[in-house]
């Protein structure tokens, strides 16, 4: 897979997830980020830092993008949100507009 092609989505703790660009822009935030005119960063190097998103939900969040993208497909699976991420993940998908 071409550089180009990926996205990579930094958390606050620092771990970095290189998924693909396709998966990433189903959250209008992160697509605004990288397709906004000027030369932000995010736009040149095709990095995202979330300072308040942990590993452990960015890691959920990434999992829902692809899942999204196999429902948008017609493969209707679910998707499983363990009880105690619930809270965090609502207010991430808030910023991320997802």
């Amino acid at each position: 897979m071409r550089k180009e092609d990926t996205v990579k989505l930094i958390s606050a703790e620092g771990y970095e997830f290189i998924i693909d660009k396709k998966a990433a822009m189903v959250s209008q935030t992160i697509r605004n980020m990288l397709t906004s005119p000027g030369s932000f960063a995010e736009t040149q190097h095709g990095e995202v830092t979330f300072p308040e998103i942990s590993t452990v939900i960015l890691e959920k969040i990434c999992q829902y993008f692809y899942w999204s993208l196999q429902y948008a497909s017609g493969k209707e699976t679910e998707f499983h949100i363990e009880p105690e991420l619930t809270l965090e993940l609502m207010m991430a998908a808030n910023y991320l507009h997802t």
